[in-house]
């Protein structure tokens, strides 16, 4: 095995002089030589190594006593670079998660102490201690906010670390398709929360192999059709206000809205009245239906149904979304919108029922106050007309069974939080706002609440449980 100040592929590669232009193989041939302690003939029968790296490179490569430590002396826990400087410390990530939660136990303990400042505030108005206790508090507030956005950062490593392993993915599906293409990446430097990066790998496989199985054409269809005959697929990565944006998108055949109706008919998906009243956008987004394909032929890349759905999921539990526009003969593109942080989050607070709910706030598009005789019924279903749009009216205390409910009922007006996902609008009927508030999310395991549409839950300063909804979450139980 490699000795500890070369235990990555990249530091090995670079042991050896230029390859020109043929890197991926030779990561091939230095893969097998380090996952095994075969020989050099059996090294050279298994991999194919002539004419990607010459013996005479490799036998100087062992003679210097490289392999020398087993397989199993590699440290294997996973660990955090932070960068300061020129410098760079290596940090276990569970040391890194440890601070994130104190960080977090603090925030709800400055929620505490703005509690109490209020209390005291409304019972001694006129105390000078009061103005004291202003100021320390303002103090532990900007400081901690400060801790906060350095603790974060701390968390955000580069997307390159997903990013690296995505020219070998390419250059693999299109050997397997016979096709030519050529992956563009923009945005490696992008920072991630440490926590996405373990999870949004998958899910960009999933796109990119669909973009050159589905999309890229061969080499022969595109110059038939006026294109370069390579094929190009663009991954770029960059941050936009509180998220970072993901786009993947080909030069390919782009997405048939009528192919993706017709089979979703032959499976029965869906009926036939219910794709006529479907324009083209609803039509695209077809794909993420759970056990739906146009691959004509089942194979190890796909035709199996399982992927875009998968994709979906994955990254709506994020907290995300993700959107997808294509154009016929032009392409397709792949939006990821995900929050940077999964830790702390800017929320909504309102009241339904008896329960305290909280939305992102991020994904509020704005606030309406509206009579009750305003809401229309449209297919046994209630709707909102605002400013000559229809909005679909989710009311909570039905799917959440809150008790002691009044929203709108038996009032002559009622709150409605219009929420954006997924270039949707809905309505949230509440009794009562109740403000913003900077919300620690932990994870929630009660049989007793809907989890799936409750992404979380929080501790406010009072002590009080606020429970976080899955606006994405919210519109698919609308949908079905």
């Amino acid at each position: 095995m490699f000795p500890q100040h070369m235990q990555t592929l990249g530091d090995i590669i670079k042991a050896f002089p230029p390859l020109d232009g043929r890197d991926m193989g030779s990561v091939d041939a230095l893969e097998l030589i380090m996952a095994s302690n075969l020989d050099m003939q059996e090294v050279k029968r298994r991999s194919n190594i002539p004419g990607i790296v010459s013996d005479v490179m490799i036998e100087e490569f062992v003679e210097k006593g490289i392999m020398v430590a087993p397989v199993h002396a590699i440290e294997t826990k996973k660990v955090t670079d932070i960068y300061h400087g020129g410098d760079t410390i290596r940090v276990e990530s569970e040391r890194v998660d440890q601070l994130m939660n104190l960080v977090g136990e603090l925030v709800i303990g400055r929620s505490m102490l703005m509690q109490l400042f209020l209390e005291l505030e409304e019972r001694f108005p006129r105390e000078e201690i009061l103005g004291r206790f202003a100021y320390a508090n303002s103090f532990i507030d900007r400081s901690l906010s400060d801790l906060q956005k350095s603790v974060m950062k701390v968390r955000m490593i580069p997307i390159d670390k997903v990013f690296k392993r995505f020219p070998r993915v390419v250059r693999d599906l299109a050997k397997a398709g016979s096709k030519d293409v050529r992956l563009i990446i923009k945005g490696e430097d992008t920072e991630i929360d440490k926590g996405l990066v373990d999870v949004i790998g998958e899910p960009l496989i999933h796109i990119i192999r669909n973009a050159i199985d589905h999309g890229i054409e061969t080499a022969e269809e595109r110059e038939a059709a006026g294109k370069n005959r390579q094929g190009m697929v663009r991954l770029e990565a960059y941050h936009k206000g509180n998220d970072i944006i993901i786009e993947v998108d080909d030069d390919g055949r782009g997405i048939n809205p009528k192919e993706l109706k017709a089979k979703a008919l032959e499976k029965g998906f869906l009926s036939e009245n219910e794709l006529e009243r479907m324009d083209d956008r609803e039509a695209i987004n077809l794909i993420f239906l759970p056990g739906f394909s146009t691959a004509k032929i089942v194979s190890e890349v796909s035709g199996r149904g399982v992927g875009m759905d998968v994709v979906k999921t994955v990254i709506e539990g994020l907290r995300g979304n993700v959107q997808v526009r294509s154009e016929k003969g032009r392409g397709t593109t792949l939006v990821l919108r995900l929050p940077l942080t999964l830790a702390i989050i800017r929320a909504l607070l309102f009241n339904v029922g008896d329960r305290l709910f909280a939305t992102p706030l991020g994904s509020v598009k704005e606030i309406t106050r509206v009579f009750v005789r305003d809401v229309e019924i449209v297919g046994g279903k209630e709707v909102l007309r605002i400013r000559n749009k229809v909005v679909p009216l989710v009311r909570l205390e039905e799917i959440m069974g809150a008790e002691g409910s009044d929203t709108g009922r038996n009032r002559n007006k009622l709150f409605v939080i219009v929420v954006n996902t997924e270039e949707k609008d809905i309505g949230i009927v509440v009794r009562s706002l109740v403000g913003e508030e900077e919300l620690v999310i932990k994870a929630i395991n009660d049989k007793w609440i809907n989890t799936n549409i409750i992404g979380g839950a929080s501790i406010l300063g009072d002590g009080k449980v606020v429970l976080i909804l899955n606006p994405s979450a919210l519109v698919k139980r609308l949908r079905k």
